[in-house]
């Protein structure tokens, strides 16, 4: 696998209103753990859309990451332009930062928002140009990832070889587990 899209839940959908949440790390450590097995194995792209939560939080372990592996380049592909237009300030920076370090950035619409189609329309063209998505999801905990879970699914039934990877609740226990009994805290 040389490319991977990774996404999940925003911060909202978790309880997590600010990046001092305890769960931040735990989420962040739970993406570093899989990214490095990948990395080993040869990957060579992440990719994002640049959505708050596990997307924003994804790009800041992959910066953290090129240290050690600085052939890792991540892209961010927005659904539509100025994306970030009605986040709050801090919000809005932290987009900035982690565009201003992408490798490569596009919007998929090439416009502003307009409708929801946009967004099915980014993640269509997410997972058709990539290996594999690493999802951070619990079906027991419906949220907007499950749209992109249909899509993925429904993309495997013709494409065999495209991999879907999870991070589930109880994977994030057993890091939020080690973390605590480690050195990590």
């Amino acid at each position: 696998m040389k490319s991977l899209y990774i996404t999940g839940y925003r911060p909202h959908e978790l309880g997590i209103f600010n990046d001092k949440h305890p769960g931040v790390p735990v989420i962040k450590k739970a993406l570093e753990n899989q990214l490095r097995i990948l990395i080993e194995d040869g990957l060579e792209w992440v990719v994002i859309s640049g959505q708050q939560g596990v997307e924003t939080w994804a790009a800041q372990v992959v910066l953290e990451l090129k240290n050690d592996y600085p052939q890792l380049k991540y892209s961010i592909i927005t659904p539509f332009l100025e994306q970030e237009k009605n986040w709050n300030e801090h919000k809005q920076e932290t987009f900035m930062h982690i565009v201003s370090k992408a490798d490569f950035v596009t919007s998929v619409t090439k416009r502003p928002y307009e409708a929801p189609w946009q967004f099915i329309e980014k993640d269509k063209f997410i997972i058709d140009n990539t290996d594999a998505t690493l999802l951070v999801y619990d079906e027991e905990n419906e949220g907007s990832p499950k749209y992109v879970l249909r899509l993925i699914q429904k993309y495997m039934e013709q494409h065999e070889e495209y991999e879907l990877l999870m991070i589930n609740a109880y994977d994030l226990q057993m890091v939020a587990e080690e973390m605590q009994q480690g050195d990590d805290w």
